[in-house]
């Protein structure tokens, strides 16, 4: 009995996450097709609307905030927005975390916010960080700012994180693209992918 049960839950463990990702992209398009549906046929003659147009319209919607996000008076209100945000208990954490989950997506081709993965040590352990910073502002650290870096370590489960400033001779740079080292502490360290898992040690 015990094997047929974890025989059931390795079946789970490898559907689960297949099929979270489908269900997830699934309900994005029809909750954007049912928000949108409505107004696109108020606003549109009559027989000029079909199926799938208000994904269409929300994806160029989410697009058009891409281009828009560079612009000074936009890039104002976004911040004046989170700001608000991060003053609301429950609200603030959860933002927080799912903020901190975006920034390692790409950044309007300007590069990724997180640039590159880098162990640091920290006594006898060593802790998985990004750089997100290569060139710091000399008003900062002075001369010193040369051989230094911002490093943000991310805290599993995505309750938090730190930015430490650190001299480059104390990191260890990985050979881990930024997406496998956000996965993986996401999780805790926990991998199915054991070439990942030996290359952060």
């Amino acid at each position: 009995m015990r094997r047929l049960w974890n025989t059931f839950l390795k079946g789970v463990a490898a559907i689960l996450p297949v099929g979270l990702t489908i269900y997830v992209v699934y309900w994005l398009a029809t909750t954007a097709e049912s928000m949108l549906s409505g107004p696109l046929r108020i606003v549109l003659p009559r027989g000029h609307y079909w199926p799938g147009l208000g994904l269409l319209v929300a994806f160029l919607f989410v697009l058009l905030v891409g281009v828009l996000v560079d612009a000074y008076v936009v890039r104002r209100l976004f911040r004046f927005g989170e700001s608000l945000l991060a003053r609301i208990p429950i609200v603030k954490t959860i933002f927080g975390a799912l903020k901190d989950f975006t920034r390692f997506l790409p950044a309007g081709g300007k590069g990724r916010d997180l640039k590159r993965v880098v162990l640091w040590r920290f006594g006898s352990a060593r802790m998985v960080g990004f750089v997100t910073e290569d060139h710091l502002n000399p008003k900062l650290f002075g001369a010193a700012s040369e051989d230094i870096v911002a490093v943000y370590f991310p805290m599993s489960y995505q309750i938090g994180g730190y930015t430490l400033y650190l001299h480059k001779s104390e990191l260890e740079e990985t050979q881990l693209s930024v997406e496998e080292a956000m996965r993986m502490v996401l999780i805790g360290g926990v991998t199915s992918q054991p070439g990942v898992e030996g290359a952060a040690r």
